[in-house]
Formats: structure tokens, C-alpha cells, sequence
């Protein structure tokens, strides 16, 4: 099943690290954030990629042009230039397709113009800053099971603030720092059925989380899988270095 992972945004709230790179592009413990994400994929043996690209998308297909070059040992021949690259130490039997979607363009825009590469009658798309520990085998069970066009994944998020409940005479009733909100909240990992393409267009603007989902919402057409198990995105630099930190104590629950 191929997994499409957006990677064309701007990253406009991390711009310390994004002025340089694509946010797909920042890392976690000497990685791409993608290749975690896609690590995370591989684990339940989703390992065809599509990569819709858009700001500074030269350095994605790059990275991925020198992937065994980085990553291998490699023997040359200065004599005849001859290359022999030898095998890849926790081979990635990964296939990624690269696709130029174009600087402006809105996500599900994006989708729809990488769909002459979609295969099977199924796929999957997330957004391509966010690392989280989901087992994708449940994930796929449940929307086949619903019978709905699409799913995404819901999670419920801790508030920023501290929540304090008090009587009319200002005495506390209930003090919680930073409480779990109630509402769910879309986290991606979405799984959708080919026909989902209908509901896109290749026009820039179309974004998937406005007009698309809210008709398949409106519909009847959309279910909701409820992880509650960790998920972290990447907006801003305090996320990345809170993903570093986790990485860097062994305490990285995607890993």
C-alpha cells in the first residue's frame, strides 16, 4: 500500500531550522524527521513511499539521491573511477517517488497530483513533521472495518495552560496543570480509499482539511481511529528539541 507523506509545507513557525531546509528535513538524532516517520511505516511493512514536494524540495531528492552514499561503506577504484557500494547496514528495502507538486500548492492538491503513482485500491497519507508510536496493522483494520471512504487519526491533546475550577466565591473547587483535553484532535495517519481522489483537485488551493474532509464528514463518510498512545509534531523549535531530548535518553516511544 503506498504511503503518501505531505513534505511541501514552509514550516514557517520553526524558521531557526526551516530557513535552510524543508521541515521533513529537521532532524532527530542525527535523522531526517521523515526517515522516522517512514521508519515507522516500514515496521508494519508499508515501505512505498510518495513524497509530495514544495519548498526547497531539491534537498529531499538529494537526500534520498546520496541515501547509500550516506549511508554505506563504499570501495573506489582511483585507477578506473569504478564504484562498488557495499550492503547497507539495516537495509531499507524502502521505494520512495519523489514529486515536484509545486511551492504554493495546498495538501490536498498535493495528493491529487502524485495519483498516477497510487497502485492498489487503497492508501495512506500523513503529514510529514509528526512521530508517534501507532501500530498502522490496527489503523487498517478499523477502516476497513467502519466501510468509510477515509479515517483519520484522532488524539487527545494536554492543554498549554494550567485549568482551575472555582465557586462563585472564588474558592478552588479543582487545580489541573495542563489538563488532557476532552476533544480529539486530527493527528494524520490518515487511510483512505482510492476513490477519495474524486474529492480532490489539482488546483493549488485545494486544501484537504477544508472542502474534502468536511464533505466526506457531511457525508458520512469519514471514522475516526482514537490513538492514545504518544504522538508529537514538530511545529516549533521547542518540539524539536523535545524530540532530540527524548531521542537522546532512549526514551523515544516511535522509535
Amino acid at each position: 500500500m503506498n504511503v503518501i507523506i505531505l513534505c511541501g509545507g514552509k514550516g514557517t513557525r520553526l524558521r531557526e531550522e526551516t530557513e535552510f531546509k524543508p521541515k521533513p528535513m529537521v532532524e532527530i538524532g542525527g535523522r531526517p524527521i521523515l526517515w522516522h516517520i517512514m521508519a515507522g511505516y516500514a515496521r508494519y511493512g508499508c515501505k512505498d513511499f510518495l513524497l509530495p514536494l514544495g519548498y526547497k524540495g531539491e534537498i529531499i531528492k538529494q537526500y534520498f539521491h546520496d541515501y547509500r552514499m550516506r549511508n554505506a561503506d563504499f570501495t573506489v577504484d582511483l585507477g578506473t573511477g569504478a564504484l562498488t557500494h557495499h550492503p547497507l547496514p539495516n537495509v531499507t528495502d524502502w521505494r520512495v517517488t519523489l514529486c515536484d507538486t509545486g511551492a504554493e500548492t495546498l495538501k490536498g492538491a498535493r495528493i491529487k497530483r502524485v495519483a498516477r503513482h497510487i497502485d492498489g485500491d487503497r492508501f495512506m497519507v500523513t503529514y510529514g513533521d509528526g512521530v508517534s508510536d501507532i501500530n498502522i496493522d490496527r489503523l487498517l483494520a478499523f477502516h476497513k472495518a467502519s466501510g468509510k471512504i477515509g479515517t483519520f487519526t484522532g488524539v487527545r491533546m494536554p492543554s498549554r495552560f494550567g485549568a482551575v475550577r472555582t465557586d462563585e466565591q472564588g474558592n478552588i473547587l479543582s487545580w489541573q496543570e495542563k489538563p488532557v483535553l476532552d476533544e480529539y484532535i486530527n493527528c494524520g495517519f490518515f487511510v483512505f480509499k482510492r476513490e477519495f481522489l474524486d474529492y480532490l483537485d489539482e488546483d493549488e488551493s485545494c486544501d484537504l482539511e477544508k472542502e474534502p474532509l468536511e464533505r466526506l464528514a457531511a457525508e458520512g463518510e469519514l471514522s475516526m481511529y482514537r490513538h492514545n498512545g504518544f504522538w508529537q509534531c514538530m511545529d516549533t523549535l521547542r518540539d524539536a528539541q523535545l524530540l532530540n531530548s527524548l531521542w537522546d535518553k532512549g526514551q523515544a516511544p516511535w522509535a
